[in-house]
């Protein structure tokens, strides 16, 4: 599993510009079932996805074409780990 973490290099007028595109793609990466969860971090300074992947490369080839890589407007820290504990129900926990 892999946590992207996306910190703005662009000011938010200019992030705006590009969240309608962002979020197709994130739509259709959730029907893909290759998204957990996502959202903007607060401070709205960058966002988070939470993402299943079964290696790196598959992160890379994932983050290449969001549209916010693509035209510069977020770094990417991606993040893996092995969840050892977990909600057995991730809807119901993320609602809490």
């Amino acid at each position: 599993m892999f946590i992207a973490i996306l910190t703005y290099k662009k000011p938010l007028s200019e992030v705006d510009k590009f969240l309608p595109a962002h979020r197709e793609y994130l739509s259709a990466h959730y029907a893909a079932g290759d998204f957990i969860a996502s959202g903007p971090q607060t401070p709205r300074i960058g966002g988070v996805i939470m993402m299943k992947a079964d290696d790196r490369t598959a992160v890379d080839v994932i983050i290449a074409e969001d549209p916010f890589h693509i035209n510069g407007i977020a770094d990417y820290q991606i993040v893996e780990f092995t969840p050892t504990m977990f909600c057995e129900s991730t809807f119901s926990c993320l609602l809490r």
